[in-house]
């Protein structure tokens, strides 16, 4: 049963959502929903339960203390409410949990009955996926849909992936199939740089999102944590040729691919996202592009994955259905079907 006490009216309300795991390369696409509740300082109103779509044995309670007394958290999913500001005010459900383990249809059909409560007039479902992207270059964001007028209106990709999916891919055609509008932005997340966290897709996948709704979001520390990732991960390439060495291939294919994008379009779109910012201050497995699993950097002589040498400042952090829905559904250089069923410049999938 769906209690809604204590939320208010809201205005023009769109919903975010993100899951952790296949679907969350680099822990990307779940820390960006974070980071929005915790900018706007949301409020959780409601939470699913657990006992319904979670397996414990996979993702397991965690104890801790408070006050002295002993409490456990179940995985779960949870919504909060967020406003945001400006001279349009409008209002955002965050949706941010665990890709359940069972009961995927019921867990949709529950989500969208919130939605239907809500008045959600728009989902959009983040996700992250590993794929063949440099790590020195923009990271790649697809925006899919199965609607073909929203693709139309919103500049998005129709996705016509086909291959195992997760829970992005099936909310998003749950959304389809209840008549709600829904989008998937997928990030493409570096397959050799894999582990979490991954503030520089966390934040592109943020600025698509802003693009996409026409609207400003506070970016906080992301754009110096995603510049300290980059030089962690430039360091740590640098004392193996093999990897410099591959990702350089890997900055040669981007670069000949996207020579036709330069053009003065893209240019315009990038000074326009530019003048937007200008007064803010920047100071398990996951889902692949062929649907595999990808360890941080190669496999040790040992084999055993090398652990992580984390950059010099912490920040935020993949999969998709990308991976499996493709590399967005295409590829995890940038389309999205593939890498994740989408295709935009800042991958992925439905």
């Amino acid at each position: 049963m769906i209690e809604l006490e204590g939320v208010p009216e809201l205005i023009d309300p769109v919903m975010v959502a993100a899951f952790e795991g296949w679907n969350d390369a680099g822990d990307a696409a779940s820390t960006a929903v974070a980071h929005l509740e915790r900018e706007w300082k949301g409020e959780v109103f409601a939470a699913l339960d657990a006992e319904d779509y979670y397996d414990f044995q996979v993702n397991r309670p965690t104890v801790f203390m408070d006050g002295g007394v002993r409490k456990i958290t179940w995985p779960t999913t949870r919504l909060s409410v967020v406003r945001v500001g400006g001279e349009k005010p409008r209002d955002l459900v965050l949706v941010r949990g665990i890709e359940p383990s069972m009961r995927w249809r019921s867990f949709c059909n529950e989500l969208l009955g919130f939605a239907h409560e809500l008045g959600v007039e728009l989902v959009v479902i983040l996700g992250a996926l590993l794929g063949d992207t440099p790590h020195t270059r923009p990271v790649p964001v697809s925006g899919v849909t199965s609607d073909p007028d929203l693709a139309q209106r919103m500049d998005l990709e129709e996705t016509k992936y086909e291959g195992p999916t997760g829970i992005v891919g099936v909310l998003q055609e749950a959304c389809t199939h209840a008549g709600v509008p829904a989008v998937s932005l997928w990030a493409a997340v570096p397959h050799y740089v894999s582990q979490p966290p991954n503030p520089k897709a966390t934040l592109a996948l943020l600025n698509r999102l802003e693009d996409l709704l026409d609207l400003r979001i506070p970016q906080g520390e992301l754009p110096e944590d995603a510049r300290a990732w980059q030089v962690g991960v430039d360091q740590l390439a640098a004392e193996d040729s093999e990897v410099a060495e591959y990702v350089q291939t890997l900055e040669e294919a981007r670069d000949t691919a996207e020579l036709p994008e330069a053009s003065g379009e893209a240019i315009a779109r990038e000074f326009e996202r530019y003048l937007r910012r200008r007064d803010v201050s920047p100071p398990g497995g996951h889902a692949t592009a062929d649907g595999g699993d990808a360890s941080y950097l190669r496999d040790s002589p040992g084999g055993k994955a090398r652990p992580t040498r984390q950059p010099p400042k912490p920040g935020p952090s993949g999969s998709a259905e990308g991976s499996s829905e493709g590399s967005a559904e295409g590829s995890a250089g940038g389309s999205a079907e593939g890498s994740s069923e989408g295709g935009d410049e800042d991958t992925s999938e439905d």
